[in-house]
């Protein structure tokens, strides 16, 4: 067993997996403490790293291409205080993450885990019903739906149409990009009816961000959309399942693969963050629901 404690959260190794719970310091990203706690199977990992500084460090896992939604959709492109998979540590705890990377390196050589591609998701995906406001609208995902509605920021010319609702079978692709710099960023859904080539502040079938605190939740809410799609390097030759059979065999599967303390802390962190303000009533009432049914 390998276990750190850092102002950020926790990382342990049991040799099977590694799980991550993040902590509720303030310096912790919006992204990462409303993902929760996560648990990246072994075979999910390429290695891990310890970068050492003057003050503090950092400590990253590499996924495996194809093996977790967050990290196909973001590419790498996620800042630090959002990405789930680094964990800034103190000088002090220098020893322990060197440890820790030693415990995860031995263990991918012992199992033979193969650092290429895999073909299926090997993480699931962030947990629905998910709401998200951000930019110039709000989505809402309830692991069938994607429901785009918007705000005062949306141009008018797009929100003259009213709220666009996009099925889930219909998306043929997901792309998010961040904000950068003067350039803005956006999520965007693209289907057989959604325009090839228009600017996101004018596409229908996309939201635009800024680069504000709130934008990373939109890679949040990419990723679930994503997690639930067929997966991009799956056989042609492989027919998917239904998505909406996925999800329902994940939630029959739910009471035998959640821990019945993980699923508590879960509802915790989510009290947590509507006590703060970062969920709203209607967000924290859907949440607490989709918790509750796999108790």
């Amino acid at each position: 067993m390998a276990e750190i404690f850092s102002k950020d959260g926790t990382w342990t190794f049991d040799g099977d997996a590694v799980r991550i719970e993040p902590s509720g310091d303030k310096g912790v990203g919006l992204l990462r403490r409303t993902l929760g706690e996560v648990v990246v199977p072994l075979e999910a990992l390429a290695g891990a790293s310890f970068e050492p500084g003057r003050k503090t460090g950092r400590l990253k896992l590499r996924m495996r291409e194809g093996a977790c939604a967050l990290t196909q959709i973001t590419g790498g492109r996620l800042d630090d205080v959002s990405n789930p998979y680094l964990l800034t540590v103190g000088k002090d705890l220098q020893g322990a993450a060197e440890y820790f990377v030693d415990a995860v390196r031995n263990a991918l050589l012992l199992e033979q885990v193969d650092k290429g591609p895999v073909d299926h998701y090997l993480l699931r995906g962030p947990h629905v019903p998910l709401t998200v406001g951000a930019g110039d609208g709000v989505l809402t995902f309830d692991g069938e739906t994607v429901r785009l509605e918007w705000n005062w920021k949306t141009d008018e010319a797009k929100s003259s149409g009213g709220p666009q609702t996009i099925a889930l079978k219909d998306v043929l692709a997901v792309e998010w990009l961040p904000a950068m710099g003067l350039e803005e960023g956006y999520l965007r859904f693209r289907t057989a009816q959604s325009p090839p080539a228009l600017r996101a502040s004018l596409d229908r079938f996309a939201v635009e961000v800024y680069g504000f605190k709130k934008d990373p939740l939109m890679a949040l809410a990419a990723a679930a959309v994503a997690a639930r799609m067929p997966h991009p390097h799956a056989a042609e030759d492989t027919a998917p399942e239904a998505p909406a059979a996925l999800e329902a065999a994940a939630r029959d599967a739910a009471p035998a693969a959640e821990d019945h303390d993980v699923l508590l802390r879960r509802l915790r962190e989510l009290g947590e963050l509507h006590r703060s303000g970062i969920l709203t009533e209607e967000e924290f009432t859907l949440a607490k629901q989709a918790v509750l049914k796999r108790l």
